[in-house]
């Protein structure tokens, strides 16, 4: 069941590419145009890394908005749909790359691992124990993920896309974590010195979202 779902997660960013790549540039979203844009972008430039690789960077649009900035960017995402969409508007490098696929010897070293509203299935200690491999002695890996809130536990839930306009004909099933789950996958996988962050929506003064920010410790044995 969960390999089906796993699956069928992955076919959505297939099948659902030209309605998110609209959603995000015409600022359908609203969290991400009042909360969440700005507070990865925030956190990237607290760290002012030189090199930046973005994991299921989507249409591009995070490594387009660090570029700008000076800093080298390289975007990766299992959708071809969505990474010809991120060449297209250029920027950046981008690759067809799913998180299987990881490999220092394509991407290098990076001082910063992003991962914004990236980690969507199940299988999150043995991607995270992999990205190790992908950053510099001193890197950082920065998550954003949908706020939790009180909920406990984790499992599967669905994603209709309904409040983010047309061009969506796939739902999509994404693996819901709580706060306890991601802090236990991140030490699990040798990531520390976690700071939590919540930003908050301008409007409603609750969280936006949940932004994590960890240092690595030494691997577990």
């Amino acid at each position: 069941m969960a390999d089906d779902k796993a699956t069928r997660l992955q076919q959505s960013w297939i099948h659902n590419a030209a309605g998110w790549t609209a959603a995000v540039r015409e600022g359908r979203i609203e969290s991400r145009r009042l909360a969440t844009d700005a507070a990865i972008l925030a956190a990237i430039r607290r760290h002012r890394p030189a090199r930046l690789l973005d994991l299921g960077c989507g249409e591009g649009w995070l490594c387009r908005a660090v570029a700008a900035e000076g800093i080298e960017a390289i975007g990766i995402d299992a959708s071809a749909p969505l990474i010809e969409a991120a060449r297209a508007a250029g920027g950046a490098r981008y690759e067809v790359m799913g998180y299987e696929q990881l490999d220092p010897a394509t991407l290098g070293r990076h001082d910063l691992l992003v991962c914004n509203f990236a980690l969507l299935d199940d299988r999150l200690p043995a991607l995270l124990q992999r990205l190790h491999a992908l950053r510099t002695a001193s890197g950082r890996l920065l998550i954003q993920t949908l706020h939790p809130g009180d909920a406990g536990g984790e499992g599967w839930r669905e994603e209709l896309f309904e409040a983010f306009g047309g061009g969506f004909p796939a739902a999509m099933p994404w693996y819901f974590r709580s706060r306890d789950a991601w802090l236990a996958a991140l030490r699990e996988a040798g990531w520390g010195d976690i700071v939590i962050a919540e930003p908050l929506h301008p409007h409603s003064g609750t969280p936006a979202s949940l932004l994590l920010d960890a240092g690595p410790t030494e691997l577990p044995a």
